[in-house]
């Protein structure tokens, strides 16, 4: 059985990479290739890979949220996490949001294919630079850090936010109202105690939901 594979990452050279290294593989085939969380939820509704490849930092939409989409939608497709960050966070996060493995960037050419196989049997993998580190794998409720206490809409208004863009886009790229945008991202403002968009831009980078740059 062939493994179906879709890659989401927004940098060309790394896409290209992985498909050099997973094409070595008889077992397993990339069917796609996106460089934003938006459309590689778009992209896999289509094609319906076995396995996706997710970058945890994209813009528009950041890996961890694009796979709480992904995984409601499509439950049978298994994801995993591609990373620099190696923090507790954001190996929390990207599993409580249905992720089953979790690579790190630097050692993702020595572990790619083994991650996408144990994937696609359900098994779940983690870095080994990161086997050390207490992980949670089963999703829970609450959660720790400040963005739990975000909705998923507030986190996606949050990266629209600081990526740049205009409350009437933003409500087109999530089907809200630009009123509803006003009021989102003065809720969670509020809610992360910053008060302007400066402070924002680094709590974004910081949590890796967008690129730095």
């Amino acid at each position: 059985m062939t493994i179906r594979v879709l890659l989401a990452d927004d940098h060309a050279v790394m896409r290209d990479g992985l498909q050099a290294l997973l094409k070595m593989a008889p077992d397993i085939a990339v069917i796609g290739s996106v460089g934003n969380g938006r459309e590689a939820v778009r992209l896999a509704a289509g094609l319906r890979p076995d396995v996706v490849i997710m970058d945890v930092t994209m813009a528009e939409l950041n890996g961890i949220e694009a796979t709480g989409l992904l995984r409601a939608r499509h439950p049978e497709i298994r994801v995993v996490m591609l990373s620099m960050h190696s923090s507790s966070e954001h190996v929390y996060r990207a599993f409580n949001a249905g992720a089953v493995g979790y690579l790190l960037k630097e050692s993702a050419g020595d572990e790619i294919v083994a991650a996408v196989r144990a994937a696609h049997s359900g098994r779940q993998y983690i870095s080994g630079e990161l086997q050390t580190m207490e992980r949670r794998s089963a999703p829970r409720t609450g959660g720790t850090g400040p963005l739990a206490s975000l909705s998923t809409r507030e986190r996606q208004v949050l990266q629209l936010v600081v990526e740049g863009r205009a409350s009437a886009e933003i409500a087109a790229l999530i089907h809200l109202s630009p009123k509803s945008v006003d009021t989102y991202r003065s809720r969670l403002m509020k809610k992360l105690g910053i008060a302007d968009v400066t402070g924002l831009v680094k709590f974004a980078i910081q949590h890796g939901l967008t690129p730095a740059g």
